[in-house]
């Protein structure tokens, strides 16, 4: 009878123990305990390009500025490749705690509708925020006799031959936003594609090639040197490097105000709400630096810093839009 009272008592006792403990476990589990402990190590920002170029600077940036808004390192990874793949489907792969994430860009939107092995931009990541627009300008030999938009799409109309455009690659920024001005104004441009901006502005300056669409960084030095001329800028807004140059939409264009490039923060799919806000919360904060906004304008970058939702809805935007030029202009991916 003893015994039995005695192995009770200790019963009781273990079930008294564990209660404390079970209880702490399930505030653990709990959605808040969880964003209250993100992040507890390092995480691992991933970007597409190598090292040294502009996506790598502002990923960089952006890594530092999390770093001191999480208090945990943000590691950086070049994953460059395959026209930014490689690192958006190891991403899209990772688990979706928040602890892997992908600095991306206008490819995210344009590469499934031209590359079997992309990633869907909405199925498979979620979003976190839109930090920047990216702008490409107009930029015309100083020989040729234009000096506005108009003056350019009258020239190109009354042209028997169609003027030459300097593209970097199938379904760059560039070339999408050269295909769209042609089917807005109604005239045709003839496209000579280049490896890179540098010698496509090259060719530019040297008269062997009319006009190129570049990002406004890498075209400010031949601007402000007077070997090429700025005739309008892509975006919805003008661009703080060019403030005297005109958008599209102010040179006639209306619908063409969005046409621009862009970078953003995303995840896997399927990332907790909370960590989700809690990143998108210190994406604004950061993009509201004075510091860092001047940074990103240096890089050509106009400054944005979206919540989720309002980043989920652009790239959605984008992705129908480029998905449609794509299929009316006929355009095919190069070997990736």
């Amino acid at each position: 009878m003893e015994t039995k009272v005695s192995l009770k008592a200790k019963h009781i006792r273990r079930l008294m123990i564990s209660l404390p403990i079970l209880a702490a476990s399930a505030i653990l589990m709990q959605p808040g305990a969880a964003l209250a402990a993100y992040p507890d190590k390092p995480i691992k920002l991933l970007i597409g390009f190598p090292p040294g170029g502009s996506t790598d600077l502002i990923g960089r940036l952006v890594g530092e500025r999390l770093y001191r808004a999480l208090g945990q390192p943000v590691v950086i990874e070049n994953q460059g490749g395959a026209n930014g793949m490689v690192a958006a489907n190891a991403v899209a792969a990772a688990t979706p705690d928040g602890y892997t994430l992908l600095l991306t860009s206008m490819g995210m939107t344009t590469n499934p509708y031209l590359y079997a092995k992309s990633r869907h931009p909405l199925k498979d990541f979620t979003s976190i925020s839109l930090l920047a627009n990216v702008p490409n300008v107009i930029v015309v030999n100083p020989k040729l006799p234009v000096h506005n938009l108009d003056e350019l799409l009258g020239l190109a109309r009354s042209s028997k031959a169609p003027l030459t455009s300097a593209t970097t690659g199938q379904a760059a920024p560039g070339h999408m936003a050269t295909e769209l001005l042609q089917r807005a104004a109604n005239v045709k441009f003839s496209f000579v594609p280049y490896k890179g901006s540098g010698p496509a502005l090259n060719d530019v300056m040297a008269g062997y090639v009319d006009m190129s669409l570049p990002t406004v960084v890498a075209a400010l030095p031949a601007i402000r040197s007077g070997k090429v001329r700025a005739i309008a800028v892509t975006g919805n807004a003008r661009s703080s490097l060019l403030p005297d140059v005109p958008t599209l939409s102010e040179s006639g264009l209306k619908n063409l105000g969005g046409s621009s490039g862009w970078y953003g923060l995303v995840g896997p799919a399927k990332m907790p709400k909370e960590i989700v806000e809690r990143l998108s919360q210190a994406v604004v904060k950061i993009m509201n630096d004075s510091e860092v906004r001047e940074r990103f304008k240096l890089n050509g970058a106009d400054p944005v810093g979206s919540n989720s939702d309002e980043m989920a809805a652009f790239v959605a935007q984008d992705f129908r839009r480029w998905g449609e030029l794509v299929k009316a202009a006929n355009i095919k991916g190069e070997a990736p």
